[in-house]
């Protein structure tokens, strides 16, 4: 397949809007191709992913009582027809698109690049080598956290009545949790990134932190199913602790900014300060005539001779 020419830029490096769709529109096509090629790839692997993702499931044991370590236990089916392959293309797409996170992410962060200087281009390897790690370590942490999230909602079983599982639902569960956990982990990658592109600035994202801190509290509320608060500090506190590292690093890069040029805060409808302080002028120092220029003033000193100190004042006898 050929390569794609880039987009035309102007004169000073500018991009018109149809260009930047048309680079929009090429990075989500190669994001797309490349969660396509993993998850066909994660078809050859569909029985062990399948017991990998179910292996949190509290189910019973044969004889119907819960697995040691846990008070409650359900009965896992799988209803329908055609639940088996919807589970298995489900899984697989899952496994794609975590397979394929250095390849979507360096397709984000390729439309942001051109954005930016030249010296700060530098950082696209370790926006990669940060991402990809942030985004498996939301995914390991949803995955370990999934074993207590059932086990508080297996709890609200009514007493004698016997919990059946499909195995639906709980993928359904598993997959939300996997994915917005790996992407909240992304979060402050992205507050990274654009203070990196002069977005937004450090001192801003500082003074945000009371509500960064709330939003990101509530969003771990509602992002996890289970009502306990061991889930939602689990996914909160980490976002926490990565959204103060982002600040710090943007306080840094800012203060860097500024030390190469004091004006690199300014918004563009901010005008720039002007000193306007007096500075002290030093003393004149005399210049000597030079040798062309009194050679050339000697005949007009010859041609016309100076009149007697005495005759300045008075008046011609012969002028009437």
């Amino acid at each position: 397949m050929s390569k794609s020419p880039k987009p035309p830029k102007t004169a000073d490096g500018r991009m018109s809007l149809g260009d930047h769709l048309r680079e929009l529109r090429n990075r989500l096509v190669k994001a797309v191709l490349a969660v396509v090629v993993c998850t066909i790839a994660a078809a050859f692997f569909k029985d062990r992913l399948l017991h990998f993702l179910m292996n949190p499931l509290p189910a019973c044991l044969p004889n119907g009582q819960p697995k040691p370590g846990m008070k409650h236990c359900a009965q896992v089916a799988v209803i329908g027809v055609t639940q088996p392959f919807n589970l298995t293309l489900k899984v697989c797409l899952l496994a794609g698109l975590v397979a394929a996170v250095p390849i979507w992410l360096y397709q984000v962060w390729a439309f942001v690049a051109p954005g930016l200087h030249k010296h700060e281009k530098r950082y696209s390897l370790t926006f990669l080598g940060l991402g990809t790690p942030l985004f498996l370590g939301g995914v390991t942490c949803a995955y370990l956290l999934m074993p207590t999230t059932l086990e508080v909602l297996g709890s609200f079983t009514p007493i004698g009545a016997q919990q059946i599982m499909p195995v639906e639902n709980y993928l359904n569960i598993a997959t939300r949790m996997l994915l917005v956990f790996g992407l909240a982990f992304e979060f402050p990658l992205m507050l990274v990134m654009l203070n990196l592109a002069g977005v937004l600035s450090g001192k801003r994202m500082l003074g945000w932190w009371r509500g960064m801190v709330m939003a990101i509290t509530v969003f771990a509320a509602v992002a996890t199913p289970s009502a306990d608060p061991v889930s939602m500090l689990a996914l909160a506190s980490p976002i926490w602790v990565l959204y103060f590292v982002a600040v710090g690093f943007s306080l840094l890069n800012d203060r860097r900014r500024r030390r190469n040029n004091p004006d690199a805060d300014l918004s563009d409808e901010e005008a720039s300060h002007v000193d306007l302080s007096v500075a002290a002028v030093a003393g004149a120092e005399a210049v000597g005539a030079s040798t062309a220029e009194l050679a050339s003033s000697a005949p007009l000193a010859s041609a016309a001779p100076a009149r007697p100190a005495e005759s300045w004042g008075h008046v011609d006898d012969d002028v009437t």
